[in-house]
């Protein structure tokens, strides 16, 4: 029987995936946890042979838990299950050791065949990502399509995020984990990347982001 961790702050959702997985008699969901701080301590006892985890999660993000769990187990096969944008997120979640991606809105067996390939130790995109990705390393050059925000670290997408979401400077650095001095500097170096001259055109231009699904529903 193979063993599955499952991460998701959404507890109905969390469930749907759970029955799609424990429809199928060779896997079984032995651990679910509703934030990082509780799969890293669910994690040693669990033994998963596979962790499945959202991106926005509270506090630590998806992205900084894999890199969490790689580094207790290299090894550690993990899927990302979300609602987050693929063009903008499933190349991070690669970069940081996802095996593979998989939108929310797909179908249950879909999870399931992505589940199955990366047990098998293989990654599972999409065929368009796929083939953006492999032009650009062909090619040596990031996609020609790629958006400005593509520029940003994880930490400054999640910043650039939260302020779309309209949620308060102090709330960002405690959900975060952050002073507000540093939040700020997160702020300031957006503006600098995106080409932004002050923080209301900041405000807005993350607001709007947010407002066309940008940013994804998790």
């Amino acid at each position: 029987m193979t063993r599955l961790l499952l991460v998701d702050d959404h507890p109905l959702l969390r469930q749907g995936i759970a029955m799609t997985i424990e429809a199928e008699p060779d896997l079984s969901v032995v651990a679910q946890a509703g934030d990082a701080d509780e799969a890293l301590a669910l994690f040693a006892e669990a033994a998963p042979d596979l962790v499945i985890t959202d991106i926005s999660l509270p506090g630590a993000n998806g992205l900084e838990l894999m890199k969490n769990l790689l580094t207790l187990r290299p090894d550690l096969p993990v899927l990302v299950v979300s609602r987050h944008d693929e063009d903008l997120y499933a190349e991070r979640a690669v970069r940081a050791g996802a095996r593979g991606y998989v939108s929310k809105l797909a179908a249950g067996d879909q999870i399931v065949t992505a589940i199955r390939r990366v047990l098998r130790g293989g990654i599972h995109l999409s065929e368009d990502l796929k083939d953006r990705m492999l032009f650009g390393a062909a090619a040596g050059v990031k996609d020609a399509t790629q958006t400005p925000l593509e520029v940003l670290s994880d930490r400054e997408l999640e910043v650039f995020e939260m302020t779309g979401r309209g949620i308060p400077t102090r709330e960002i650095s405690e959900r975060l984990h952050l002073s507000i001095k540093t939040v700020e500097s997160y702020r300031s170096r957006l503006k600098t990347k995106l080409g932004l001259s002050n923080g209301t055109e900041l405000i807005k231009h993350a607001v709007a982001w947010v407002e066309g699904e940008g940013a994804g529903r998790s």
